[in-house]
């Protein structure tokens, strides 16, 4: 393994600068504004619409996280602005969801969103806004790390193992990282919403946001039949034996269980069917019974388009890494891939479910390198 680089603590801002606060109305934002302005800082929100929902539905929550964030502020006498990102949301999110889907793959829009709104567009126009800072209610950290003898933001995980979001912002910048404060990095989520009842912060209790923003309640295979078009194709066993159809491969990602319309098989075990693979080339759904068959299991991957954070390790290294959020660190080999240009990441235990389209994200104990899309 490399050596770890030195941390030092991050750069702060002077007590006084504006910061101006991603506030969506729930409980982490909320506390993160109202957490800096105790500091001393001159503390304004901003509300951030990333989608606009066309459908006359109420499947999309933004009108309700609104009127939160505006009692929010309210309750902690700051400013908040409110501003419309969907037009850049559809062109470098929406879009590549929509391509990534459409070559079967299962994208992670919370990645392309950190990386194109939260923390691109959204910090160009708090500099309209003659702020020092932006901040956001992601559970991370940022220390300072000497890089070439050129100090950089480096990012860190979360204290809260629970929350650490760090997988989600690993596409992010190190130069929008440096200008971003993570209130919330040291501290656990119980102690959020105790300090949110504390503060007289009505979102102390609301329910955390799940899923994608855009899709909400409704039935993921209802929302991708309003973009793409229906390819129907059959769903066989490892052996090629038919046992159904399917709708579309986008409608499933490895792994799966529910959803395949599989009923009892004639001369099969009485065990559930799992996705196995996608054969784009055929149209085929590749399934196996049983949650630990072991064509589940992978021991190799290869990602491309990767993204350090500061800089890219020299290759080979070893490190840890995740291939989904909230999974355990699994430790690895990370080396050039010569057919494809990108990586080859060799895990020293099989992983379950690897899903072409997320991001592999390497870590070298609680410092996040950065991450890559997994392609096979």
């Amino acid at each position: 393994m490399q050596a770890l680089k030195q941390f030092s603590p991050p750069a702060r801002p002077a007590e006084g600068a504006k910061v101006i606060v991603g506030l969506s109305g729930g409980v982490d934002s909320s506390v993160s504004a109202a957490l800096l302005k105790q500091q001393g800082y001159r503390v304004e929100g901003l509300f951030m619409k990333n989608w606009d929902d066309d459908d006359g539905t109420e499947y999309c929550t933004a009108q309700q996280d609104l009127e939160d964030a505006l009692r929010v502020a309210d309750r902690l006498d700051i400013e908040l602005h409110t501003v419309n990102f969907a037009k850049d949301y559809w062109n470098n999110v929406f879009e590549h969801f929509l391509v990534e889907y459409k070559a079967g793959r299962t994208p992670n829009p919370d990645v392309l969103c950190n990386r194109e709104i939260k923390f691109k567009v959204f910090v160009d126009y708090a500099e309209k806004l003659d702020a020092n800072w932006i901040a956001t209610g992601h559970y991370v950290r940022t220390a300072s790390i000497d890089n070439d003898d050129q100090p950089q933001a480096c990012l860190l995980k979360g204290q809260d193992p629970l929350k650490d979001q760090s997988y989600f912002l690993n596409a992010v910048p190190e130069k929008q990282l440096r200008k971003t404060l993570f209130p919330l990095g040291e501290i656990e989520k119980s102690e959020v919403r105790q300090l949110a009842a504390q503060l007289g912060l009505h979102v102390s209790t609301k329910k955390d946001s799940t899923g994608i923003c855009f899709i909400g309640e409704r039935r993921f295979s209802d929302f991708l039949n309003r973009y793409l078009p229906a390819q129907p194709g059959e769903i066989v066993d490892e052996l090629g034996a038919t046992l159904g159809e399917h709708q579309g491969l986008m409608f499933h990602t490895i792994g799966q269980r529910q959803g395949l319309g599989i009923g009892g098989v004639n001369g099969t075990d009485n065990l559930p069917w799992y996705v196995a693979e996608k054969q784009l080339k055929d149209n085929r759904l590749v399934v196996v019974q049983g949650s630990n068959h072991p064509a589940l299991f992978k021991a190799e991957l290869v990602a491309e388009n990767a993204h350090w954070i500061n800089s890219q390790p020299a290759l080979p290294f070893r490190c840890q890494a995740k291939t989904r959020y909230r999974q355990p660190d699994q430790a690895c080999t990370v080396e050039h891939d010569e057919a494809s240009g990108g990586l080859a990441v060799r895990f020293d235990e099989h992983q379950r479910a690897i899903t072409p389209g997320q991001y592999i994200v390497f870590y070298q104990q609680d410092h996040c390198l950065g991450g890559a899309v997994i392609t096979a």
